[in-house]
């Protein structure tokens, strides 16, 4: 995980030392030394998927750190970025209502699946709603994932209304005093208009706490545009990072937070269903840098 990124982040370090030879600061750097390293640097950090935005403030760091503090100045950018806003979406409010949105195949159901067997593992209840009632065998899907974790599902029939879904969901949680009801959403290109108006509709009837949204960190740049335009239509709180035990470049990360200045709030690695872990910006940063 993250190799490429950390092989970046070693190069920008060499390269630096290299060039800054005894000056205090970096900008100070001779003019055409300084403009060939920042589009050297500039290279490498786009290489790894990492926003344009992102980029510039990265290297204004760099330009304003020495070649001595340059990793120090660097992990405290990054942790900036990537520090903002930490929610706690498993605190109780009973029910707690959390609704998973995304692009197809970003991970959302088998991620509804991990966060139930966190929610078991916390002794809590909770009951799953499959309010994807489009894409072929997503119903069936979810009903052997809450067979394989003994957890209740909702469905209705395939091109039921979704909203319709959550609704009982939650008026089972409320009668069977449930802690918790997790909402799958059919995946949508964030550019069709009906679909996101699905989603809007779903979260006006239901009024979910968190509205989660699942992004695929192999998509790279994508996943950019997938949390803005979200964001701008439904409204996002936080962020799940899925596949990433695949993801080699690791910026997908760094610029979702940034772009979207949303938390991160889990990682997702493998299917297991414990294979969910509780983002966490140092112990990133220390891989990295």
């Amino acid at each position: 995980m993250f190799r490429k990124l950390k092989n970046t982040f070693s190069k920008i370090s060499a390269k630096v030392k290299q060039e800054a030879g005894k000056v205090n600061v970096i900008k100070k750097i001779e003019g055409s030394k300084l403009k060939k390293l920042s589009n050297d640097l500039e290279d490498e950090l786009l290489s790894n998927n990492i926003a344009y935005g992102v980029v510039n403030e990265i290297l204004d760091a760099v330009k304003n750190s020495s070649a001595k503090n340059l990793k120090v100045d660097l992990k405290n950018k990054l942790k900036e970025i990537l520090s903002s806003n930490k929610i706690n979406i498993l605190e109780e409010k009973n029910p707690t209502i959390i609704m998973l949105i995304g692009v197809n195949g970003a991970g959302k159901t088998t991620t509804l699946a991990k966060l139930a067997q966190k929610i078991k593992k916390n002794k809590k209840k909770c009951v799953m709603a499959a309010g994807d009632t489009f894409r072929a065998a997503a119903i069936e899907q979810l009903e052997q994932h809450g067979k394989n974790l003994d957890v209740k599902i909702i469905s209705h029939n395939y091109g039921s209304d979704s909203a319709a879904v959550a609704f009982d969901a939650v008026e089972h949680a409320k009668s069977k005093n449930l802690d918790y009801v997790l909402i799958d959403t059919a995946g949508r290109n964030h550019a069709n208009e009906d679909l996101m108006r699905e989603l809007e509709k779903v979260k006006r009837v239901v009024k979910p706490h968190y509205t989660i949204l699942v992004v695929d960190s192999l998509t790279g740049n994508d996943a950019v545009d997938q949390a803005k335009l979200f964001g701008k239509k439904i409204g996002v709180d936080g962020v799940i990072l899925t596949k990433t035990d695949a993801d080699e470049r690791g910026g997908a990360i760094i610029s979702v937070a940034h772009e979207s200045g949303k938390p991160i709030l889990f990682l997702g690695s493998g299917q297991g269903y414990d294979d969910l872990e509780e983002f966490d910006a140092d112990k990133i940063l220390n891989q990295i840098i």
